[in-house]
């Protein structure tokens, strides 16, 4: 490595990504490596591949923490499998052992809930006042106030009973639900099956000091064009169908747009395709403000 050991991580990636490349159905992230079937027979096949190409490159697996055939695994801080995704338990837990003494802590606390922040709607806005406590002076101390409390104690609560996440089927339509409110927007990424929705990913942010300005339909808009491009993996290339609680949004395609703004947004809207639907308020809850597959589990080592 020419420039020392400062690299070993990123030389290492590329050094196991090229090692599995061909290979199907098998992901990694440094040294773990998830290997996901739809049966048993090609998840033999797979793991007999993973492991002819580490043993040909001269490098080891320890099977202590190797997993073999399970349903669901732990995985960079997730439990994954059987069609959905939640929190890892032990993770959960020891955020809500956490204090939040010095400004230190706050930041611990953000950095830990905020990994989880697709499991929480509305996430941006109710750790807004945490948020704000990470910034201004360098003093390690902190006003807290009831702000602060019900921001903490709400987000707690939000992880421990977080929505268990669908993943992705790429063959059916997904359904964007975008809200603005005077502080953030947000957004609820879903897919429907047999007459239900379910969720696969929440998404958030604080409005920036000048987009606290905008109109109300800039608001709204700027949520619908955040969260196109925040999704834009799942929604380039397939049409999905865009739901929002302002009417006037549903026009922003087919009439002449005199705000300059919105019409540069909707002018990248351009490479989508999508039907915008307007829904009530009241049913647009999820963003508003307010076959078993077999998996394989190794950690590579030199």
């Amino acid at each position: 490595m020419p420039f020392g050991i400062i690299n070993a991580s990123a030389v290492f990636t590329r050094m196991m990504r090229r090692l599995l490349e061909g290979i199907p159905n098998v992901v990694n992230y440094i040294d773990d490596v998830l290997i996901y079937t739809e049966n048993w027979g090609d998840h033999l096949s797979a793991v007999e591949g993973v492991l002819d190409r580490i043993r040909r490159a001269g490098l080891t697996v320890r099977p202590t923490k190797c997993f073999f055939g399970y349903a669901s695994l732990d995985f960079l801080g997730h439990l994954v499998g059987e069609g959905v995704l939640k929190p890892q338990p032990d993770k959960v837990e020891k955020i809500m052992n956490t204090s939040t003494a010095t400004k230190k802590d706050v930041r611990s606390f953000m950095g830990l809930v905020g990994y989880y922040r697709r499991f929480i709607s509305n996430f941006a806005a109710i750790s807004a006042p945490l948020t704000d406590l990470t910034k201004g002076s360098k003093s390690n101390k902190v006003e807290w106030g009831e702000a602060q409390e019900i921001a903490f104690k709400t987000l707690k609560s939000r992880l421990a009973s977080a929505p268990i996440l669908k993943l992705p089927d790429l063959s059916k339509c997904f359904i964007l639900c975008t809200d603005a409110s005077d502080i953030g927007i947000g957004a609820i990424l879903m897919q429907e099956e047999s007459g239900e929705r379910f969720p696969i990913c929440y998404a958030s942010r604080k409005l920036q000091p000048r987009e606290v300005k905008y109109s109300t339909i800039e608001k709204e808009c700027l949520a619908l064009v955040w969260a196109v491009e925040k999704f834009h993996v799942y929604l380039y290339g397939v049409e999905f169908l865009l739901e929002t609680d302002h009417q006037p949004l549903t026009y922003m395609t087919c009439t002449k747009i005199k705000n300059n703004r919105v019409l540069r947004w909707a002018l990248s809207l351009q490479p989508y395709s999508f039907v915008i639907k307007a829904v009530k308020g009241s049913e647009n809850h999820g963003a508003d403000f307010q076959v078993v597959p077999r998996i394989v589990f190794l950690k590579v080592s030199t």
